[in-house]
């Protein structure tokens, strides 16, 4: 991501989204009077994020992305060719499956009382079950994904002075968490796929969200306080994050 310091003014909460269009770039733009500078995103499935404060006129904004144009088409590229590479998974022996950044190899077994489960360092499926496959070693994913965000979250619900309603996995598309209405945090099932701090991480970036559920400095100051390399994991999320996506 690219950042440029800007000047602005006040400080109401709200950031507005509309598009821009800079000759085949699309971008959402993203004004919020609590913004200090001009920040590029290029989000995990490709989509372009334009945040700004709200007193820049277009033509700035037009020129700050031509300024950075090779860097986006850059970005854009790395993540369309590592989306390309990830391979599609088959439901057969040996095929490997991650489990907090580690794989494990698969093997179908007959006669099991459940249709998944890990063992001796195995992904065991039922044969009769190939055919749902994919849908079982989901519901394996989100019931320990929720286990284990949850029982990790207690680690820093003092610290952080958060105290969340629930803890829901659930597909979310591109997005790896969410603070919802009510204080319910979400996560992508995939979300246990990731190394364990990097998973760490995320739980922690959506507990910073119960207090401020922006991106402005406010809510990075209290990820860096709970974690306190948090940028390097951020980082590693970002270039790596789309390795999880062939299931």
């Amino acid at each position: 991501m690219m950042r440029e310091p800007m000047r602005s003014c006040a400080t109401p909460p709200a950031a507005v989204a509309h598009r821009l269009m800079v000759d085949e770039l699309q971008f959402t733009l993203r004004r919020s009077m609590r913004r200090r500078t001009l920040q590029i995103t290029v989000e995990r499935n490709g989509e372009l994020v334009l945040s700004s404060p709200p007193d820049v006129d277009e033509s700035r904004l037009k020129a700050f992305v031509l300024e950075k144009r090779f860097w986006i088409y850059t970005k854009l590229a790395e993540k369309e060719a590592l989306r390309r590479s990830v391979p599609t998974k088959e439901y057969v022996d040996g095929e490997g499956f991650l489990y907090l950044g580690r794989s494990y190899r698969l093997r179908l077994v007959d006669g099991q009382c459940v249709p998944v489960k890990l063992l001796h360092g195995r992904f065991l499926l039922c044969r009769d079950r190939v055919g749902n496959g994919r849908e079982h070693l989901i519901q394996w994913y989100s019931n320990r994904a929720k286990a284990w965000l949850w029982n990790k979250a207690q680690d820093y619900l003092t610290r952080m002075e958060v105290k969340p309603a629930g803890l829901r996995v659930q597909d979310l598309g591109y997005r790896w968490g969410s603070c919802g209405r009510g204080d319910w945090l979400y996560f992508h099932w995939k979300t246990i796929l990731l190394p364990a701090h990097i998973a760490e991480y995320v739980l922690v970036h959506e507990l910073a969200h119960l207090h401020q559920p922006h991106h402005i400095p406010e809510f990075w100051q209290r990820v860096e306080r709970a974690m306190p390399d948090f940028e390097q994991r951020k980082n590693w999320l970002a270039e790596h994050g789309m390795e999880v996506e062939g299931m």
